[in-house]
């Protein structure tokens, strides 16, 4: 299907230099994608999975390659420790990024660097096929994706010091598009924490489509969190596809805050026993943004928990999509899965879509699902305006509260300090 999203993607591709398309023996594998991705086309109105996020508008943009990155000042990331990996336009910044001081067994590369290396043992992740007609995004990025994260920790290493993961946003003379790729895999026993910033450096109107695969091993344990703060023009379209082997553990938020068009998968297959997700985050549709968060949860092994815990804003003319979907394979008895997703309406003019699906084929499991959608207590408001606060203060106050049940997903003080200011830097400008 020839759309000019599509064909400036496919002149993206064949511009790729051959060391980087034909690295690690993949060059068929990505041919194979991108001819997929052209014959299927974008997902339309008929997909049911895309039902509420309409392309039309969007594929008829044109987007340049992101080869290399524009300079930065270290400025722009000197607020946040070590160690952290940097990407700017989707090219990995080696002057920005510091991966001293990390832990025997823990290996934090570059996904650009280990295609060069040539080892297709290290990236054969790569050549995963996507066989839904709409899948569209992950066969783009299979064709596309040249840098990434490759994070690995060997059985038992733990790392107190958290992960940064930043990815900035710079403006260039044309719209680019960047594809990037990562791999965070967890061996026997071991934890980590890990943060992803995504970061605006000024306005911008790029494309950036992710697609990352967590690989959580027996007893392993990860938090995962992620702050979206792109520019008000930006697209983002970002897939997480998690699985979670006995008596692993993955804690992750999802604090969607910028962007003009964001997209997010999470899939998580509960493979092993005693498997446990928590997942959280904040959908803040302000202004003219459209965001769509799209959970699918596969219980698969028994004695398996899952606890969704999701808040949507609609603000200004912003909308905001929801699927919270569950799946209690057969054979998952002793299954334990929650999930909330409470959504606040702040003006007339914002919509909220959500819809919580349920399904149930194992015995002797606990499940419960609910979704809302409203507007703040009038009596609450009444009650901080008796006590004093002006009406917007008090409103502010309400929404802040409501967004912040989510951050107790993480279980880590500390490490929730910056995301909180992050989300009350959005909150404050808050179109009502």
């Amino acid at each position: 299907m020839d759309t000019p999203l599509l064909a400036s993607l496919k002149s993206g591709f064949d511009a790729l230099p051959p060391t980087l398309a034909e690295a690690a023996a993949l060059g068929e594998s990505r041919r194979a994608a991108l001819a997929a991705a052209l014959a299927d086309g974008l997902p339309g109105a008929r997909a049911e999975r895309w039902k509420y996020t309409s392309l039309r508008a969007f594929q008829r943009r044109r987007f340049a390659l992101a080869l290399q990155a524009p300079a930065v000042d270290p400025a722009a990331v000197a607020d946040i420790p070590a160690p952290r990996m940097v990407f700017v336009n989707g090219a990995f910044d080696a002057a920005l990024s510091r991966l001293d001081g990390l832990p025997d067994g823990l290996s934090l590369r570059p996904l650009s660097s280990a295609l060069l290396s040539g080892d297709g043992r290290e990236v054969n992740f790569l050549a995963r096929r996507f066989d839904g007609a709409d899948e569209a995004f992950a066969r783009l990025n299979a064709a596309l994706a040249t840098d990434g994260v490759l994070l690995r920790a060997e059985p038992g290493v733990r790392c107190d010091a958290p992960i940064h993961l930043v990815f900035l946003g710079a403006k260039t003379d044309a719209d680019q598009a960047w594809h990037l790729r990562h791999l965070i895999e967890l061996r026997e026993g071991a934890a980590l924490r890990v943060i992803e910033h995504h970061r605006a450096l000024d306005g911008h109107a790029h494309l950036g489509n992710t697609l990352a695969h967590v690989h959580l091993k027996p007893g392993a344990s990860l938090l995962h969190a992620r702050v979206q703060d792109e520019a008000d023009g930006a697209s983002l379209f970002t897939r997480t596809d998690a699985a979670l082997a006995a008596g692993s553990t993955y804690r992750r938020l999802d604090l969607e805050l910028g962007a003009a068009l964001s997209r997010h998968e999470l899939n998580a297959a509960l493979q092993g026993e005693g498997a446990t997700l928590r997942s959280g985050g904040v959908l803040l549709a302000a202004g003219k943004r459209h965001m769509d968060t799209r959970l699918g949860i596969d219980h698969i092994a028994r004695d398996t928990a899952c606890d969704l815990l999701w808040r949507g804003l609609g603000a200004g003319r912003g909308r905001a999509v929801f699927h919270g979907g569950i799946l209690i394979r057969a054979g998952a008895d002793g299954t334990s899965a929650e999930l909330s997703n409470k959504n606040l309406l702040l003006s007339d003019e914002a919509e909220i879509d959500t819809q919580p699906v349920l399904e149930i084929h194992a015995d002797e499991v606990k499940a419960a699902h609910g979704a809302t959608v409203g507007r703040l207590d009038p009596s609450a408001l009444f009650y901080l305006r008796s006590r004093g606060l002006p009406e917007g203060a008090a409103r502010r106050l309400l929404t802040a509260a409501f967004c912040r049940q989510t951050l107790s997903v993480l279980g880590d003080d500390a490490l929730a300090d910056p995301l909180v200011a992050a989300l009350d830097a959005r909150l404050a400008v808050l179109e009502e």
